[in-house]
Formats: structure tokens, C-alpha cells, sequence
């Protein structure tokens, strides 16, 4: 039985998709796409964690930077961002930084902002009667931080962190506008290339990011609501 036409344009759009050289670009759009991800969510960790301890201070000498610091880049969005670091301060000071390194130091920074205020919070949420009881032990504060405060402010902070690390990869795609040739950037230019003799190619090849993305993503969040639930069990407080 000979196709339909709708049925030969959707054949044609998935042979697309699963043409071997383009699924190889896509792989290697992939692990850009990876390494950015992953080496901005290493600098936002660590970067944020200690930003956020130095903010626990109620010294106006860190509390003025800190504040300057989270609202500038929380406020201004991160493609705007993207643009005044790869097009403005990297031309402006001779910076010879490529796009992955550009996205890895702005996702980082912006991460790091989130992070330093949910280490902050996580902190300062703690009971008060857990510094009394540790200083009337005469532990220091360097001791109170790490045997009582920073061990119980952890089951508060890494559900909150899994969260602030997929929405860092959900940002990558931003990476398409300073020139990085990732997943999506791939997507689009084996799209363009078949646009007018296979326009269904759009839609498999779109699908098959979201896939990506979708695969990455969903167990991510899955497990830190599962963390959150399981800690929220331990100490009494059941979540709905």
C-alpha cells in the first residue's frame, strides 16, 4: 500500500533525525552543552557556598558587597549578561574568552548568587537554641559551623541545590546567542540545511532535544523531591 503524503513528509523528517552524521552532531552539541553545564554548577557550588557562610556575617562591611553583589546578578537576566561579558568586557579588556567560557562564568556567577542565599537561609533558619546549647559547651564558632550548624543546614540545602543545578542546565541553550555550536545550535543548523525539502525535520529534531533535556532534567528533580520528602519525613514535618 503506497504512503500518504503526510506520511512520506514524516518518514522523511525521522530518516533526518536518524541519519548517523546527524546524530553524531548532535552528540558532540550534547557534551558542550554537558561540559558548560557541569563546570558552571562545580564553580556556582563552591563559589556559592562560601559567599553564602561570608553573608551569615551582620558586619555592614560584608553585608553592603553581598547585597550589591546577589542583586545586580539576580536582577539583570542572564542572557543580558551573556552579552555584556562575551561582547563588551571581553572585547573591552582583550580577553581572549570563547563562548563556552563566557557561559561557564556567567551561569557560575548567577549560580552562585542563588546558592549563596539558600546556604544563608538555610543557616539562619536554623533554631537559636542550637548556637546557645553548642556555646555553652564553649565550642568556637569555627567548631559551632561545622559539628552543628553547617551538618543540619545540608538536609535543607541539597534538595534546594539538585533544584538550582537543573535550572542551570536549562539555561545552556542561551549559550546558541554568544556563537557556542551546542545541542540546540546543532539542532538548528541541521534543520536549516533541510528546511525546504524536509520541513517535518524541525519537529523530530526538536523533539529529540527535548528528549535531551527532558531525560536529563526529570530524575534530577525527581530525586531531590523524593530527598526533600524522606528528610521532611525523618524530622516530623510531612510535606503535602
Amino acid at each position: 500500500m503506497p504512503l500518504s503524503e503526510t506520511d512520506r513528509v514524516v518518514e522523511s523528517g525521522l530518516s533526518v533525525l536518524l541519519d548517523v552524521n546527524n546524530l553524531q552532531r548532535l552528540s558532540e552539541g550534547l557534551l558542550v552543552t554537558l561540559k558548560v553545564a557541569v563546570l558552571s554548577i562545580a564553580l556556582a557550588l563552591a563559589l556559592g557556598i562560601v559567599i553564602g557562610l561570608i553573608a551569615l556575617s551582620p558586619r555592614r562591611i560584608v553585608q553592603i558587597p553581598y547585597r550589591l553583589f546577589l542583586e545586580t546578578i539576580r536582577i539583570v537576566p542572564q542572557i543580558v549578561w551573556l552579552f555584556i561579558v562575551f561582547f563588551g568586557l571581553a572585547k573591552l579588556f582583550g580577553w581572549n574568552w570563547s563562548g563556552e567560557t563566557v557561559g561557564v562564568v556567567v551561569f557560575g556567577l548567577w549560580g552562585a548568587a542563588e546558592m549563596a542565599d539558600l546556604v544563608r537561609a538555610a543557616v539562619a533558619s536554623l533554631p537559636t537554641h542550637q548556637t546557645q546549647s553548642a556555646q555553652a559547651l564553649a565550642l568556637s564558632k569555627a567548631q559551632i559551623y561545622r559539628y552543628v550548624l553547617v551538618p543540619q543546614a545540608l538536609r535543607r540545602l541539597i534538595p534546594a541545590s539538585i533544584n538550582l543545578a537543573t535550572r542551570i542546565i536549562k539555561t545552556t541553550p542561551l549559550l546558541v546567542l554568544i556563537t557556542v555550536v551546542e545541542v540546540l545550535k546543532v539542532g538548528q543548523q541541521i534543520i536549516e540545511t533541510k528546511l525546504l525539502t524536509m520541513p517535518s525535520a524541525a519537529l523530530w529534531i526538536y523533539a529529540f532535544i527535548f528528549f535531551i533535556y527532558f531525560a536529563i532534567c526529570y530524575p534530577v528533580s525527581l530525586a531531590s523531591r523524593r530527598l526533600e520528602e524522606k528528610w521532611n519525613t525523618h524530622d516530623g514535618r510531612v510535606t503535602a
